[in-house]
């Protein structure tokens, strides 16, 4: 009888998992444990944090449409959020993973991420939110593929390659952060991890004896899909491949015109797919670069990752020097219109069969405008902040998704300037208030002396132009309103300004922010809060079942709210049926 009524309940909290997404779609399971491993990447052993004791951590791999569970269980000293970078959370920003949206999970808990990856497909990655922790690592790679019904506008790869670049410190995050904390820059790398692992040894002055690095297998003749993301804290780099060209094919979920490239510029938090065609004669292996850009190349030597491609039937062990990276140190454009020249494929089909420039974003009425400017870092209260239009983010104590839910009040406010503050800059709890369905138009003007890039989650924004300068409204008729690119990060060069164009049809909370980690550690952000005024399941997905409480709804919070809800999930889907399937039986012989 125990057992009946326990099956009961069980098959009951396996109804709720599955009530709020779509039965037809297929599921797919991972189980994360996040603990602190010791790495030594660049040849100093140093707390990094590993997923399922790998660093970097798995990839996702998934199909457009299918639900995506991920059980976390945290196993570091402190509270944990793992945010899907460029995953735009349909109707769900519930499963963000952002301080706005979700409480962190305690260290020792588990917690269940659920999510439909819908109508997406392309190159993303994910990484642990709080703390300044994407400093240790906690990353890994997250890719959506096609549905096989949709055509692909390349031929089908011979393989598919995730690599991950970043700057890197041997300092733990936790030193990073009390500096930060501290007033006081972070200073130049320690160097460039590609895959989590240091650089070739090319040069016995830069790169000392037994570090490990990566190796890519290839064989001859094949052509690789290559998903490139830059994973690091706050330097754009440069991304070579010796000898080869990169041919440009995805970015962030859009597929780009195809164009060549010798290298490209891939910066903070940035993803892109290239396509390489091993046509080269293996007379040696090859390098791989990511180097630091727009920094005094000659102090910054070290902050270099290299790796090697390695043709099955290579003749040698790479030599010689490393690829020239861009001569453009006085030419302040080259890497601008190199961004300008990643163009949407309005001809190619997407997530779904309709072409991608079906929709003609260019003729859409903007109905709400917002100039957001950065500058450098200031002095607020005693501490040293930075700022975007003037305001320094507070994130509160109480999610903002969730204090909306339980209409608590004095959480946030809702009064994010559409032009730069022209006082003092304050720190606030301050919201962009977005009208659901609405066509914004954002400039994110870069005051700075170092390139910002920005992120939107919940959206792919289109990318419609960018110049050195102060934005003006004479500055529309520069913008591309064809075939500009559509993704969820993009960059803003020192003095100058980039135009981003976003149709709001997500309701939820969405965080905008640099991914720059210092500066975003330091208030950079803000959200927009997207809210359908007619309350409907088919605009926002119900709270999920196992949310988490925290703040001025902290004793809500129940031990066993956690460890039940978790306790359903398994890292099988095969496991998953064959439970069910066993508890059936003995409940209802």
């Amino acid at each position: 009888m125990a057992l009946s009524k326990f099956l009961g309940l069980f098959l009951i909290h396996i109804a709720l998992l599955s009530s709020s997404c779509f039965a037809a779609d297929p599921f797919v399971f991972y189980d994360f444990e996040v603990s602190y491993i010791t790495a030594s990447p660049l040849g100093v052993p140093q707390q990094v944090i590993a997923i399922n004791n790998k660093f970097p951590g798995p990839t996702i791999n998934s199909t457009t449409n299918n639900n995506v569970v991920i059980n976390v269980r945290n196993k570091l000293d402190e509270s944990l959020l793992l945010h899907w970078s460029g995953i735009q959370q349909r109707r769900s920003s519930w499963q963000d993973g952002l301080p706005g949206t979700n409480c962190p999970i305690p260290p020792k808990w588990n917690w269940t991420y659920q999510f439909q990856v819908k109508d997406q497909i392309g190159s993303f990655f994910y990484f642990p939110s709080l703390h300044f922790q994407r400093a240790a690592g906690g990353f890994g790679g997250f890719i959506i593929n096609n549905r096989d019904i949709i055509p692909i506008p390349f031929g089908s790869p011979d393989g598919d390659i995730t690599i991950l670049i970043g700057d890197w410190y041997t300092r733990n995050h936790t030193a990073l952060r009390k500096a930060l904390d501290a007033g006081k820059d972070l200073g130049m790398p320690d160097g460039v991890l590609i895959n989590g692992k240091g650089p070739y040894q090319y040069n016995d002055t830069l790169v000392p004896d037994g570090i490990d690095y990566e190796t890519i297998d290839v064989h001859p003749g094949k052509t690789y899909r290559l998903r490139v993301h830059n994973v690091g804290i706050s330097t754009s780099l440069n991304f070579r491949i010796q000898s080869h060209n990169l041919l440009l094919a995805e970015t962030e979920g859009s597929y780009t015109v195809q164009q060549n490239y010798t290298s490209l510029d891939i910066h903070v938090g940035q993803s892109y797919s290239f396509l390489l065609t091993t046509d080269q004669n293996a007379s040696s292996d090859y390098y791989i670069v990511a180097s630091a850009r727009f920094v005094n190349e000659s102090q910054w030597k070290r902050v270099t990752g290299v790796a090697i491609l390695r043709y099955s039937n290579s003749k040698g062990k790479a030599a010689g020097p490393l690829p020239d990276p861009p001569q453009d140190e006085y030419d302040k454009t080259f890497s601008m219109n190199q961004a300008r020249s990643i163009r949407w494929n309005v001809s190619a089909s997407g997530a779904r069969p309709n072409p991608q420039g079906s929709f003609r974003y260019g003729s859409i009425n903007v109905t709400e405008i917002f100039v957001l400017k950065n500058k450098p870092p200031v002095t607020i209260d005693g501490k040293r902040r930075t700022t975007l239009s003037g305001i320094s983010f507070v994130n509160p104590a109480t999610p903002i998704r969730l204090a909306d839910q339980f209409k608590v009040k004095g959480v946030y406010k809702l009064d994010f300037p559409s032009r730069p503050l022209t006082g003092p800059p304050k720190m606030e709890t301050s919201l962009i208030n977005g009208t659901f369905r609405g066509f914004m138009e954002v400039i994110l003007q870069n005051n700075d002396t170092k390139v910002q890039t920005y992120h939107l989650s919940g959206y792919a924004f289109f990318v419609v132009g960018m110049d050195y300068g102060e934005w003006s409204e004479n500055s529309r008729g520069t913008y591309n309103k064809w075939d500009g690119i559509a993704r969820s990060t993009t960059q803003v060069y020192p003095g100058a300004w980039t135009a981003i164009l976003i149709s709001l049809d997500n309701v939820g909370v969405w965080n905008l922010r640099t991914e720059n980690l210092d500066s975003w550690y330091l208030g950079q952000e803000t959200y927009i809060r997207v809210v359908n005024p007619e309350v409907t399941n088919k605009t926002e997905l119900p709270m999920p079942e196992n949310v988490l409480y925290c703040g001025a709804l902290s004793k809500r919070q129940k031990p066993q709210d956690i460890s039940f809800a978790t306790s359903i999930t398994t890292s099988s889907s095969k496991l998953f049926l064959a439970v069910l399937m066993v508890a059936s039986a003995l409940l209802f012989h």
